[in-house]
């Protein structure tokens, strides 16, 4: 009777182990358990009926994570050959909004949607902070009142923190906002993989790994055949987990091989807004200063102080353009004492000021 009782809340095992312990009278109200948890999906019926699950649009959010979490659950209907899911889109007005790319999409229901949705999926503005309709934050506190599974797709993690239902959980967001997202809730547990679930809430750190956090979803319903094969069909060979990392690893997208060289560009990245010194890293590695200048020049063909602000200074450059956070706060969040100092080197590279290219996106 081994076998997996499957929550997105959480999951419950029970190995062979465990039956072997348990009193005869207490397996067959076991097994009734397990019989009401399989028919029950958050205090809905399941066995052949649709879920109904609600995407919501604001202007601006992003196409590509939207169609990644909606293909998967088309398909899953059509492999199986039943209406396992059907989904509505919400606006703020319920009229049309405007995708990043320019595409139009035109919304089902407006904020707050009559619909009862077992799954809500937010997605965000490609600028978050400048979404703060309180009718949209409202409906979602009142959504995790009622119980509903709501997920964060991209920038749609910030509406959620913003709505105050990821305190004290673990989430995720685009590694390209995570800057943004640590600065303004220093508070919440966030890490750099693809999705995280905690209790009811899921996030996801968007793009085609919204396809995951779907398949994630399909699976725990209806198994991981059901799973496998929608995967199968999209031309998407492996299924990540959650706990994978969003990005490539630094060997993929740098070309370097070196060991001591990878951990050190590893510790640089993790280490933006406190600059460590090339005594520091070269400690922290295990090799000597001079080691590590070496390997920069040979590898790299440059210094670890140099590759250090190019990476700082791309990173301030991001966060110019995808926020808008003052000016100071990207300064210090990329590790500059002061807005003078940032800016002189931020010219130096770019040829133009911090304030210049945030006008220029």
């Amino acid at each position: 009777m081994a076998r997996y009782v499957k929550f997105i809340a959480g999951d419950v095992l029970l190995s062979p182990v465990d039956v072997k312990i348990i009193p005869p009278h207490h397996i067959c109200a076991l097994r009734l358990v397990v019989l009401i948890m399989e028919r029950l999906d958050y205090g809905r019926v399941i066995d052949g009926a649709e879920r109904n699950i609600g995407f919501y649009l604001p202007d601006s959010f992003s196409m590509l994570p939207l169609i990644s979490a909606m293909e998967p659950l088309r398909i899953a209907n059509r492999l199986s050959k039943r209406r396992l899911y059907q989904w509505r889109t919400v606006s703020d007005n319920g009229e049309t909004v405007c995708a990043s790319n320019g595409m139009m999409l035109r919304a089902d229901h407006s904020v707050p949607p009559k619909d009862d949705f077992s799954l809500l999926v937010v997605l965000g503005p490609f600028y978050p902070e400048r979404s703060n309709n309180p009718l949209v934050l409202d409906w979602l506190r009142e959504e995790v009142e009622k119980g509903t599974v709501v997920a964060g797709l991209e920038t749609g993690c910030h509406l959620l923190a913003d709505a105050g239902i990821l305190d004290g959980l673990q989430c995720t967001t685009h590694w390209e906002s995570m800057a943004q997202f640590k600065e303004t809730w220093p508070q919440h547990k966030v890490s750099m993989e693809v999705y995280e679930v905690d209790q009811r809430r899921l996030t996801c750190s968007g793009g085609a790994a919204s396809m995951d956090m779907m398949l994630y979803v399909i699976e725990q319903h209806h198994g991981h055949e059901l799973a496998a094969s929608v995967s199968d069909s999209m031309i998407h060979p492996h299924i990540r987990h959650g706990w994978e990392p969003q990005r490539m690893d630094i060997r993929s997208r740098t070309g370097v091989t070196h060991p001591d060289l990878i951990e050190c560009i590893e510790l640089i990245e993790a280490n933006i807004e406190q600059p460590l010194t090339p005594a520091e890293l070269a400690g922290l590695v295990g090799i000597s200063k001079r080691q590590l200048e070496r390997l920069f020049r040979r590898y790299l063909n440059t210094t670890p102080a140099r590759y250090y602000l190019a990476l700082r200074l791309e990173t301030a450059r991001r966060m110019l353009e995808n926020s808008t956070m003052k000016i100071i706060d990207v300064a210090i969040a990329c590790g500059f004492k002061s807005a003078g100092h940032f800016s002189s080197r931020y010219y130096s590279s770019f040829g133009v000021t911090p304030r210049e290219s945030r006008k220029e996106r």
